[in-house]
């Protein structure tokens, strides 16, 4: 059994609760046992300092691609869970296009029992949509939520037949989870390797038009009208794709969408030089597409923020452009990057922050956490809002070095992260 944890003198920040206010926080037994104001704490409690810093409810991050089972070369549960923690992840949503597919109950259960023995962030896992991610046939979404499936999507995959996607929206819904599409259409996709713009025309490289994801945003948009469903959409990168989800929203349709850290942050500029750590699907986009993007989080049209963290190993990074797989790291720079370019820029506040990035995702895929409530999950995170730092991939967790931030100087770091009341990273430590 953990010793009783006394948190003292931090921020305490908690969106669900409208609590933002300085003052200590207990933590016995996995769970949160008192809130606010000086606490006395027990005997033999082990305390930490929080002064200046922010403690709130531990960050999740529903999007991310932990490789195993088949590509334990370029990252593991294990090393995956590691890198969330250090990046003040206290839970992470591991998408199904491993090798095999995630999409029967042994493999949910496989990587379940995996993060559960990792000892680090909590593994949830996805199911595939359809049977080998080959949009044919519906998975057993009952069996894969029976073994700890917390959604379902065919990501790195569109669900290309409208009647399948139909079909899997009604289906889901009886199982209370979320659909989680890849909004892209292949047809006007395919061979793009980034943006459609000026810069891929400078550059010579086929491009990624933005209405490749819009036209899928809004027949998802419409399916889900239609049958009541929960879609979710997964990093959105265009205005359009916004404007849409808002209008989704005001018609009342069970519509909610992410953004990842760096469409938030990066422009299709950053592939100047062939810089393959830039390359990405959905690719990076325009200038007008970012603060559109911003805006969004900013106003709630876009619930979620995530990292669509996606190792690759280094000489797979190192080919032609075109060659070059899609994907960068982002658990152990997430953070960093969102006070960077989000909140010191004043688009988000500290308290906003910290509900699209985890209050809401616990809340839009009914994950336990997200609150820092009496009688809650002990799963927190402190950071240090105004702690400069260089990122540097060599000491990264992950075993992925891919990241177009290695060298920036960020603002906002962890520096404690709590998982069921236990002390599973400390930055100093």
């Amino acid at each position: 059994m953990t010793a009783p944890l006394l948190l003292t003198g931090g921020r305490l920040v908690d969106p669900s609760q409208g609590l933002d206010a300085v003052g200590d926080l207990l933590l016995v037994d996995g769970k949160i046992a008192a809130v606010g104001g000086t606490i006395a704490g027990p005997d033999g409690a082990r305390r930490i300092d929080c002064a200046g810093q922010v403690v709130a409810p531990g960050l999740i991050d529903v999007h991310v691609h932990l490789r195993e089972p088949g590509r334990e070369d370029v990252e593991t549960v294990a090393t995956g869970a590691h890198a969330a923690v250090a990046g003040g992840f206290t839970a992470v949503a591991a998408m199904p296009n491993t090798r095999p597919v995630t999409d029967n109950q042994a493999t949910v259960g496989f990587v379940k029992r995996q993060g559960e023995a990792a000892g680090f962030a909590r593994v949830y896992p996805y199911g595939a949509i359809t049977v080998g991610q080959m949009g044919e046939t519906l998975a057993e979404f009952g069996e894969m939520v029976a073994a700890g499936a917390v959604a379902v999507s065919d990501d790195g995959k569109p669900v290309e037949n409208a009647h399948i996607m139909r079909t899997a929206l009604e289906y889901a819904h009886t199982f209370g989870i979320p659909v989680v599409e890849h909004c892209e259409v292949m047809a006007l996709a395919h061979g793009g390797a980034m943006h459609e713009g000026t810069v891929s025309a400078r550059l010579g490289l086929k491009g990624i038009p933005a209405e490749a994801e819009e036209i899928d945003v809004i027949r998802c948009i419409l399916l889900a009208k239609l049958t009541g469903g929960h879609i979710h959409l997964c990093h959105l990168s265009t205005k359009g794709s916004v404007d849409l989800v808002r209008w989704g929203k005001d018609q009342g349709v069970r519509v909610t969408a992410e953004v990842c850290s760096h469409h938030i942050s990066l422009t299709h500029e950053a592939v100047e030089g062939y810089n393959t750590n830039a390359k990405m699907n959905p690719p990076l986009r325009t200038a007008r597409d970012v603060e559109a993007l911003q805006q969004g989080l900013k106003d709630g049209t876009i619930d979620l923020l995530v990292t669509d963290h996606a190792p690759h190993h280094y000489d797979e990074k190192e080919r032609e452009f075109a060659d070059a797989p899609n994907g960068i790291v982002g658990l152990e720079t997430a953070l960093g990057v969102n006070i960077t370019w989000l909140v010191d820029r004043g688009v988000l506040t500290i308290p906003q922050l910290v509900d699209r990035m985890s209050c809401l995702p616990a809340k839009v895929f009914h994950l336990p956490g997200g609150t820092l409530a009496a009688g809650g999950l002990a799963d927190v995170t402190v950071f240090d809002p105004t702690r400069a730092w260089v990122v540097d991939p060599a000491a990264f967790k992950s075993k992925g070095r891919n990241t177009p931030y290695g060298g920036q100087t960020l603002r906002g770091r962890a520096t404690s992260t709590i998982v069921g009341g236990r002390v599973v990273h400390t930055l100093d430590g």
